[in-house]
């Protein structure tokens, strides 16, 4: 079983890691390349090697650390780049309307986060908007828990 990391706060000494400590991921400047002129692929090319890492993946491991009490923005950043993951397509089976996947196969999700959160109400958002952002780009999630290890 393949595993592919993206990490926020742990020294991993992996080759299969997006280290989003030192990787800088460009914004998403909303072009629709990805869906229409190069179905499947940016126009930045900052992320060719994620992206492949990814889809070769059974499972997507997050090392995750909250910044104001929601995830951070090099977090959000590489969610709104996954767009590539789906067609510009829509389908309304689930009772609502969903991207078409672009591929048969993604990987099941795991997160790990630092429990650095103001209230319980603060993590429970947190917790929910993960599990709504992978159900949208169709990865099952096998769970989300804080992790007991410290930030290195």
């Amino acid at each position: 079983m393949k595993t592919f990391i993206v990490n926020e706060y742990k020294e991993l000494k992996d080759s299969d890691v997006y280290d989003l400590r030192t990787e800088t991921c460009k914004d998403c400047i909303g072009c629709w390349t990805c869906w229409l002129k190069t179905p499947g692929r940016c126009v930045h090319h900052d992320l060719d090697a994620y992206y492949q890492s990814l889809l070769q993946a059974d499972t997507f491991l997050f090392y995750l650390r909250p910044s104001h009490d929601f995830v951070s923005g090099r977090v959000k950043t590489l969610f709104d780049r996954m767009i590539v993951l789906g067609l510009p397509f829509i389908r309304y089976d689930s009772g609502e309307s969903m991207h078409l996947m672009r591929y048969r196969k993604n990987p099941s999700v795991i997160v790990r986060y630092l429990d650095e959160f103001s209230d319980a109400q603060a993590r429970s958002l947190f917790v929910e908007y993960l599990q709504r952002v992978f159900f949208q780009f169709g990865m099952e999630v096998i769970e989300i828990n804080a992790d007991g290890g410290q930030a290195s």
